[in-house]
């Protein structure tokens, strides 16, 4: 008898190292994997063990508090190895704090204090995480590692991809192509003109994300200073704070609640959808364009295709990359939706949506590196597109109308109702290039204007498509 399907299987839960429930960090970690020293768990307490170091040496080295005094530089440099060196051991170590805290900022702070000892400051325990709420180190912690992300890992990525696609415009600038509006043969434009478009849509975006400004805030339970001036009324515990987070490298928001309110990040994820749904739209387009074998693509040596039909060479990096620009849409629209909102002084909502920050961000640049890689295969073919524009002389109908305008303008008889002439001639019919010229002789244009019409083709009328690439420059 055949054992049965509900026969007890080894728990892949158990397996080790862990496998990863998530494509991110399992399939495709080798295209997010830089994303991990900015956006992982480990990352951020990484980040919070750095706000929570420098906030003691900036207290310190400001006399903030009565009866401190500056650290020496061999303290100061060693308090901060305790971030440059934080590695596994230290995730590790975390961990276990948590367990008995059942609380990662204050695992943090436990987790420097232990230190202090070691260097010789064990009496300034107490200005570990002094004045601070936990939202005080998170907001920070989040906002460099936002920062970090975005412009160390996601911006040259995304960039890179914007100087492929401008590259292959320049290449193809003089290559004309048919265009469909509506999915319908249409006035011609060139290969490189469209691509152009792209670039510069895409660029765009990348000019409003890198003036992102990353806020952040030091100022309490409920953004007044209260236990600060309750403690040290004589400091300016304003310029404190505002000297502090933007020695940190960010912009300081002078006015919150227990929590910075977050609308630089849903600014910052509207910027980064925009930028994926135009990359989506690329996608679509690029698919549409090989599936009328506008691009050839390249097989790869011993790839499969399809799994029963051996002569595909299927568009996958394009799809795959559809995919994930959607799945990341999806949550950086969460998230920027979310997370501009908070009950009052502070609810938790904002603790999980941000956890989820790596995965929106990590199945963007996924979807960059589809992209890339599916234009990497691929190759223009020029002789399908000028056949294409060959078989749809009826295009020029246009061109021959706004002529025959011109001349009635100038006077010139016999231009009436030119574009009812026009229609009878091309809509709903093929039009070769003898039936075209024919026509255009027979219309009693002035030689000047006759010849000009004559001398068209659809691959020469593109307008000055190739001259507008130039504006990528």
């Amino acid at each position: 008898m055949a054992e049965s399907a509900s026969a007890p299987r080894v728990s892949l839960a158990s397996v080790t190292p862990a496998i990863a429930l998530g494509p991110l960090d399992g399939r495709y970690r080798s295209a997010t994997a830089p994303l991990v020293d900015y956006l992982s768990e480990a990352a951020l307490n990484r980040d919070r063990t750095h706000v929570e170091v420098e906030w003691l040496i900036h207290l310190t080295s400001n006399s903030v508090l009565p009866g401190t005094k500056p650290l020496s530089e061999q303290q100061q440099h060693q308090l901060r190895e305790i971030v440059s060196s934080f590695d596994g051991n230290s995730v590790a170590e975390l961990g276990e704090i948590e367990k008995r805290t059942v609380h990662d900022v204050k695992a943090v702070e436990y987790y420097i204090a232990d230190r202090l000892a070691a260097i010789g400051i064990e009496d300034l325990k107490a200005l570990v995480h002094f004045g601070c709420t936990s939202e005080d180190v998170n907001n920070l912690s989040y906002a460099l590692g936002i920062k970090g992300a975005v412009e160390n890992v996601w911006l040259p990525a995304a960039q890179d991809l914007v100087n492929r696609i401008a590259a292959m415009a320049e290449e193809t600038r003089h290559v004309p192509m048919l265009s469909r509006t509506h999915g319908q043969p249409a006035t011609p434009t060139t290969l490189g003109k469209e691509l152009a478009v792209t670039v510069h849509r895409l660029s765009r975006q990348l000019r409003h994300i890198r003036n992102t400004e990353f806020l952040g805030k030091i100022n309490g339970a409920t953004g007044t200073y209260a236990a600060h001036y309750a403690a040290v009324p004589q400091a300016d515990w304003q310029q404190v704070a505002r000297s502090f987070v933007e020695g940190l490298g960010l912009t300081w928001n002078p006015l919150t609640t227990q929590i910075e309110s977050h609308d630089w990040q849903a600014e910052l994820y509207a910027d980064m959808a925009r930028f994926n749904r135009i990359l989506h739209n690329f996608c679509t387009d690029v698919w549409s364009y090989i599936s009328i074998g506008y691009f050839a693509q390249v097989p790869v040596e011993g790839a499969t295709g399809s799994s029963t039909m051996p002569h595909k060479v299927n568009p996958i990096r394009f799809e795959n990359a559809e995919a994930n620009l959607e799945i990341s849409n999806g949550l950086l629209d969460t998230l920027a939706s979310t997370l501009v909102t908070s009950r009052w002084q502070r609810d938790l909502t904002d603790s999980s949506s941000q956890r989820n920050i790596g995965v929106a961000v990590g199945h963007s640049l996924l979807a960059i590196s589809n992209v890339a890689k599916g234009l990497e295969r691929l190759d223009v073919a020029e002789s399908v597109l000028a056949a294409d524009l060959d078989t749809n002389w009826e295009v020029l109908g246009e061109a021959i109308q706004m002529v025959m305008r011109a001349e009635a303008v100038a006077g010139t008889p016999g231009m009436e109702n030119p574009y009812e002439r026009l229609k009878d001639l091309t809509r709903g019919h093929r039009v070769d290039a003898a039936r075209m010229q024919e026509f255009i002789a027979g219309l009693g244009l002035p030689t000047e204007a006759e010849a000009r019409l004559q001398a068209l083709t659809p691959g020469r009328y593109t307008g000055i498509a190739d001259e507008l690439v130039d504006h990528l420059k």
